[in-house]
């Protein structure tokens, strides 16, 4: 009898000792309890990865999150800020930006942009752990989720069975239940398909998920993600990665006027005036990513962006001027010399 087992261990064939799941990741130089794993496609809870027997051709998932598309210590952003938090799910939160976490040089300058945004939640991406480098830095070395929310999400899915597995895994890996639904359409575009969303959706809340949803600028769909049970409905404000700011205004402040759920621009945002005004259209909060990883300076622009959500907020909240077809003078004409 043979003291070996033949086992697929992420997509790649590996002999292993007998033993358990938890002697697997041991001896992959990971630490079980920060990854998530399935095994024959479903998931072992990590309470019992010490307990649960491998079986010769078991095929193995081990995850980790990612960099992907706050804190205790909250940059003091002024009392004013303190009096204006925003819920979500019953969380509260000061901060109205949420950043991601790819494209960054290392996890250093990603950790660095967190902490000059004033985000509380940072989106994180489930992938598999390398295991051929296992002392690899991980993202949880640098933003730590006891101090940021972490808000796992499912980019690259293109099906909603594929969301709903990473999700669960997700869970089983950090715990938590406040995630972020996409499910892509096409690659080109990186559009949402609303029809596997909204299935997504429905078999994540009745399984106990809280889910925070990328859609279309449309308030048809908001709504319809609002009645399968979207915790926050996030509007794309251009193409993802795309930089081109808020392509649609009306529709975005349709979705607000109509939402009983937070409204959040995700996507498209380029630069500083973009995030004001989504903003200054009455949105909760403005998602990003690549808006600041691909700045120059990705620090300063991180920056820039807390104070032009702020800024936009308090532009929404003293009600702008009426727009007028022709000049109105700001001194009055009468008694002219």
């Amino acid at each position: 009898m043979t003291d070996q087992l033949s086992l697929t261990v992420n997509g790649e064939p590996r002999r292993a000792a007998i033993g358990t799941v938890a002697d697997l990741v041991r001896s992959l130089e990971l630490d079980p309890a920060k990854v998530a794993v399935e095994r024959n496609g479903e998931i072992v809870p990590r309470s019992t990865l010490a307990t649960v027997a491998l079986n010769d051709g078991d095929v193995l998932e081990i995850v980790h999150f990612v960099g992907g598309g706050d804190h205790a210590a909250v940059a003091d952003s002024g009392a004013d800020n303190d009096s204006d938090a925003w819920t979500v799910a019953g969380r509260t939160f000061r901060s109205r930006l949420i950043v991601g976490t790819g494209k960054y040089k290392d996890f250093a300058e990603n950790a660095a942009a967190v902490a000059a945004s004033g985000a509380e939640i940072v989106t994180v991406a489930v992938r598999r752990v390398n295991v051929s480098d296992p002392k690899a830095p991980m993202l949880t070395d640098f933003i730590d989720p006891k101090k940021i929310t972490y808000l796992p999400n499912t980019a690259g899915c293109f099906t909603a069975e594929d969301a709903i597995r990473t999700l669960r895994l997700a869970r089983e890996a950090g715990g938590w239940d406040l995630i972020k639904l996409e499910v892509l359409g096409e690659a080109r575009t990186l559009y949402p398909n609303m029809v596997e969303t909204i299935r997504a959706c429905e078999v994540l809340a009745k399984e106990g998920f809280l889910p925070m949803v990328y859609c279309t600028d449309d308030p048809i769909a908001a709504k319809q993600l609002e009645d399968a049970g979207a915790v926050a409905v996030m509007p794309l404000g251009a193409p993802i990665g795309s930089g081109l700011g808020i392509q649609n205004r009306v529709t975005i402040r349709l979705i607000v006027e109509g939402a009983k759920v937070p409204v959040l621009v995700d996507a498209g945002v380029g630069t500083a005036s973009d995030a004001a005004v989504a903003m200054e259209l009455g949105c909760d909060g403005v998602l990003m990513n690549t808006a600041i990883a691909e700045a120059k300076d990705p620090i300063r622009m991180a920056q820039a962006m807390k104070l032009a959500v702020e800024a936009g907020r308090h532009a929404y909240l003293s009600g702008r001027m009426a727009t007028r077809k022709y000049a109105d003078p700001s001194s009055p004409l009468a008694g002219l010399i």
